[in-house]
């Protein structure tokens, strides 16, 4: 065995840097033997101790699969050892981190016994529970105080809500989601995300420098026109547009034509609003669902944050849909918030909370080898791929801080219940894409034709010298 490594902490100005970055249970001790031999092996004993016909082997194994399933994971995720940690934890009482108002979970959860995360957050979001000082400090050292195990409220979620909903994708169900999420208030959102009003990760110019929310923001939209090569006089889409300030920004400082989709009337009517405003004649916003867009060709088609929604059932076509409006020497700009394939337990219970509560229906959030199949397999050819997880995790910092500054100024117009879901949300997210559970992938793809021009896409990424060596 190689020497194990001591965590030495991190000083990034950029980010908020983990004081304890423990590992836990993850694919790297999970045993897919075992797992496929409980799936198998009990519905094959029970069949042959009833006497039953060969036959009937499936039908028990599709009856026993998802509580097999559900099982094996529950006790997983309850028994596991961590994987390779060295770090050590403060080995702090509960009692050191929340207060617990509820008597049942109080006498349940006290000193060392851990409570289970979506037990502490559902118990938070009641009131049952309350948070002793800063509630992302108090994350940062979650491994002291949480089990990242599996509950049957996840289980239930996950078969009564996320398969039929990851199955159906339909119209209605798409609009009904996208507009209770953000239509919810245009002062909620801004409580965090500020006056830009950019709802997508940020990009960091400089990992030794604390750039403001707005100027990562600014870094972004100039970064994604720059790798678009967008030129004056050319149309674009941008699907999911937002309150359309990518749309605003190319149509000023690139001169673009651009047009924005959105299903949401509220995105729309504001984005729209702040272009007649600033005189921005050729920015536009209309609502409607990307399946209504007009047939015309662009030069140019970005995608920042959306495609998760149209779900992976429909995911395929969106692309083929997204090919036939691009001319043949088009590009196409596709950011999206994906997983890490050698998973942890955690990355899962994260996952499911943010399904439930903050964004349903994004179930199309995968690791990053299935992007460039189905891009591939819709006839694009990626020309480049970034992994920018941890600048999500710098904006998501930035929200929070926006966050917990303006939080009490919504509760006169929004639920107590609400306002504490956005507290994890943001806590919590700001280490996910910092560690890489959650990561945001941005991709660049043009149609994989022979006579595509690809030589006009050379450009300083592949220049050696280029490349910043500060240390």
């Amino acid at each position: 065995m190689g020497q194990e490594t001591i965590h030495t902490p991190t000083t990034w100005a950029a980010i908020k840097n983990p004081p304890y970055p423990a590992e836990g249970a993850s694919n790297q001790n999970f045993n897919n033997y075992i797992m496929w031999g409980v799936l198998a092996g009990v519905p094959g004993y029970l069949t042959y101790k009833l006497g039953l016909p060969w036959w009937f082997f499936f039908i028990l194994f599709l009856v026993c699969v998802f509580p097999l399933l559900a099982t094996c994971l529950f006790l997983y995720s309850k028994f596991a050892p961590r994987y390779r940690n060295y770090v050590k934890l403060p080995e702090k009482p509960l009692e050191e981190y929340m207060v617990i108002h509820d008597p049942a979970l109080k006498q349940q959860y006290n000193g060392r016994n851990k409570i289970p995360m979506e037990t502490f957050f559902e118990a938070y979001f009641e009131g049952k529970i309350d948070i002793k000082g800063d509630i992302l400090d108090m994350f940062e050292v979650r491994h002291d105080w949480a089990a990242f195990q599996f509950t049957m409220g996840q289980a239930k979620f996950f078969v009564t809500q996320w398969l039929p909903e990851t199955f159906w994708h339909s119209r209605e169900q798409d609009t009904e989601q996208v507009r209770d999420h953000y239509d919810r208030g245009d002062d909620f959102h801004e409580a965090f995300l500020g006056p830009y009003m950019v709802y997508t990760s940020g990009i960091i110019s400089d990992k030794n420098k604390r750039e403001t929310l707005e100027e990562l923001q600014e870094n972004k939209m100039n970064l994604i026109c720059e790798k678009m090569h967008m030129k004056a006089g050319e149309e674009h889409l941008d699907i999911g547009c937002g309150w359309g300030t990518l749309v605003g920004h190319a149509a000023k400082n690139f001169g673009t034509k651009s047009t924005g989709v959105s299903l949401s009337r509220n995105q729309v009517a504001y984005g729209n609003k702040k272009f007649e405003a600033d005189g921005n004649k050729n920015a536009q916003l209309n609502c409607m669902d990307y399946r209504d867009i007009p047939s015309k060709k662009y030069n140019k088609i970005t995608c920042v944050e959306m495609a998760e929604h149209v779900g992976v059932k429909r995911f395929n076509a969106f692309l083929t849909e997204v090919r036939e409006l691009m001319e043949d020497d088009g590009l196409f700009y596709m950011q999206v918030a994906g997983l890490r394939a050698s998973w942890q337990c955690e990355d899962f219970i994260w996952g499911l909370f943010m399904a439930r509560y903050i964004f349903p229906g994004a179930d199309a959030s995968t690791p990053l080898w299935w992007y460039t199949y189905q891009l591939e397999n819709a006839g694009f050819e990626v020309q480049n791929v970034d992994t920018v997880g941890v600048h999500y995790s710098a904006t998501l910092e930035r929200w929070y801080l926006n966050w917990m500054k303006n939080r009490d100024s919504l509760r006169a117009k929004y639920p107590d219940r609400l306002i504490r879901i956005w507290d994890i949300f943001l806590a919590w997210s700001t280490i996910i894409s910092r560690q890489g559970s959650a990561t945001c992938y941005q991709i660049v793809a043009a149609k994989n034709r022979n006579g595509f021009d690809r030589a006009a896409l050379i450009d300083n990424r592949t220049n050696p010298a280029s490349w910043n060596k500060q240390a």
